[in-house]
């Protein structure tokens, strides 16, 4: 016949209740040390029995050791979980700032192209101003920078120019300078042209027969 099912609750019976703990502690003592030796885990257990006494198990170490471990698990946590809350109270306060900031220009520029004031307060065409301005920094050092890289590209073309100029002069003058010397040449480097006319002709004689 199958064994039925206990009913989760309070032993009234006092011999009962005690019977029971004593099994079910050394049930659960047992299943610790099981847990720890297959797993490799670490496995503190804390027991006060209904008369405060204290039955304690630590699998490694002891239990001092484990529940200063505890502690500072705990602790971290809890710091964690403070930076958590800090930074989304931080990025609520920053999305409400961006969405007054929207709200504002939209009214700015409403304002601008409607002409009319009477939808501003004086603070907020206050920001508006000043948000102008910083947007204008912006323009103008986004502006610079493009000038000054284009003004780098020219003098780098500039440079590339002039070392092509200086190699084509150079390529020129050692051509043209060694097709000049030749007008220069005197005529006594060259005797045969300077005293025979025709140096190289060679006159036929006629025989009669």
């Amino acid at each position: 016949m199958a064994r039925g099912k206990i009913q989760m609750k309070r032993i009234e019976n006092p011999v009962y209740r005690q019977v029971t703990f004593c099994k079910r502690r050394a049930g659960l003592l047992k299943k610790a040390k099981e847990l720890s030796l297959l797993c490799d885990a670490e496995i503190g257990v804390l027991i006060f029995s209904a008369h405060g006494k204290l039955y304690e198990q630590a699998s490694k170490g002891t239990m001092q050791g484990l529940i200063e471990r505890y502690m500072k698990s705990i602790r971290a946590a809890q710091a964690e979980q403070v930076i958590k809350d800090e930074e989304v109270e931080d990025l609520k306060d920053e999305i409400s700032k961006l969405k007054l900031e929207i709200d504002v220009l939209q009214k700015g520029i409403r304002f601008i192209y409607g002409g009319g004031n009477g939808s501003m307060s004086l603070d907020e065409m206050n920001f508006l101003e000043k948000r102008l301005e910083l947007w204008m920094c912006h323009v103008r050092s986004a502006k610079m920078d493009i000038m000054f890289q284009e003004i780098q590209l020219l003098k780098n073309k500039e440079g590339i120019l002039k070392a092509a100029n200086e190699y084509l002069q150079d390529k020129m003058d050692e051509q043209y300078g060694i097709d000049n010397m030749a007008p220069m040449l005197t005529n006594a480097e060259y005797p045969l042209m300077s005293n025979n006319q025709f140096p190289l002709t060679i006159q036929n004689e006629i025989y009669q027969f």
